[in-house]
């Protein structure tokens, strides 16, 4: 009988490549189903689809598409983030992301495009790529979670350094706890001072609760700076 680790990372292994094969089976099912001769030519089938992504306005629409990124580790706080700027209403508990979650905000003559991806060590394989298409990088972070801070700083590390132009937005969340960091303790930590000077970047204190959409750390200065951010580009 193997050992309750082992089951414990073959069912985490699971799940990951489950929720990314759904994903990729989706845009699959979309292509086949189109009705324009596709469904059966695969080559370019991914191109095609994030073409179509591009281009998903109506004819006449002039509304510029987004896509915002939102990664960081799980347990960070992703989920409620998006639920807080997306919507404003109260809940007493939100579910965590084990596969991908999406949320569309049409605001300020912009469509934004919220993707979050899940942040198990078994999805952080998947995060780079979907930086290609993004137009910002959010990344949250658990201002209390010390313990996995070398970690969140290794994994952002890396996707910026597969993607030297994109801008950043850090998200130093959970802010109303007694123990939080702060934004200048994190910025020291998350070694945020050696990136290249050609990047926007930005850190925000966040805390993703109902009790603080009218307080400094309100997500909603989040979702300001997002349409700010994003209609300049």
């Amino acid at each position: 009988m193997a050992p309750p680790r082992a089951l414990r990372d073959l069912t985490l292994t699971l799940v990951a490549a489950v929720a990314a094969l759904g994903s990729l089976l989706f845009i699959a099912w979309k292509i086949y189903f189109r009705g324009t001769g596709t469904g059966t030519d695969w080559s370019g089938w991914w191109e095609r689809e994030l073409q179509e992504l591009r281009e998903r306005e109506p004819p006449g629409d002039t509304v510029p598409w987004r896509q915002v990124l939102v990664l960081g580790l799980d347990g960070a706080g992703k989920s409620s983030i998006l639920h807080y700027i997306c919507s404003q209403t109260a809940r007493k508990s939100i579910a965590p992301t084990y596969g991908f979650n999406s949320a569309q905000l049409c605001v300020e003559g912009l469509e934004l495009d919220l993707l979050e991806v899940g942040g198990s060590q078994n999805m952080r394989a998947y995060w780079q790529h979907y930086l290609s298409q993004a137009h910002v990088l959010v990344f949250v972070v658990d201002s209390v979670d010390r313990a996995r801070l070398l970690t969140a700083r290794q994994e952002l590390h890396a996707l910026l350094d597969a993607e030297p132009q994109l801008p950043l937005v850090v998200l130093a969340n959970k802010q109303d706890k007694s123990n939080a960091l702060s934004t200048a303790e994190l910025w020291e930590e998350l070694a945020l001072h050696t990136l290249s000077g050609h990047r926007e970047i930005f850190l925000l204190p966040t805390s993703a609760t109902w009790a603080s959409l009218s307080t400094t750390n309100s997500v909603l200065h989040v979702k300001n700076l997002l349409v700010t951010l994003l209609s300049q580009s």
